[in-house]
């Protein structure tokens, strides 16, 4: 399965959730998408990102290394955060995208694009949203 994770926190937070649901058997590949500006100028260089988004993954491993049969991790670049992890989750031959929807106020959600509703509506795979576990 392909489980994009935003920050540390959230992947922490997805990797615990998702752990009681593995096995052996279970391969895990956890992604983190670096958004590119698409033209314009990035906030942050690919570097710090790239390290940020070691940090991410360091987090996110912990929950998962002794449930998972194979935890893997990769850092994805495009200008869309919801096609770039379809794109992949294709290239990739998963059998789900598997992720915890992050809290946020409604308003939050029209300015962020709202990716969790995205990643529901524009499945090209089978997408699974894990029960919220900070209620």
């Amino acid at each position: 399965m392909l489980v994009p994770v935003a920050d540390p926190e959230d992947g922490e937070r997805t990797a615990a959730a998702l752990a009681p649901y593995l096995s052996p058997s279970s391969r895990v590949i956890i992604v983190n998408v670096i958004e590119k500006a698409g033209g314009a100028p990035d906030k942050a260089s690919v570097e710090q990102r790239e390290e940020y988004a070691q940090t991410v993954f360091e987090r996110a491993r912990e929950p998962l290394e002794e449930r998972a049969g194979a935890v893997e991790t990769t850092i994805l670049f495009g200008t869309d955060v919801v096609e770039t992890i379809f794109e992949a989750a294709v290239e990739r031959a998963v059998d789900a995208v598997v992720f915890e929807p992050r809290g946020g106020s409604r308003f939050v959600e029209l300015l962020t694009g709202d990716v969790a509703r995205r990643l529901v509506k524009e499945a090209s795979v089978p997408v699974v949203a894990l029960p919220r576990t900070d209620t």
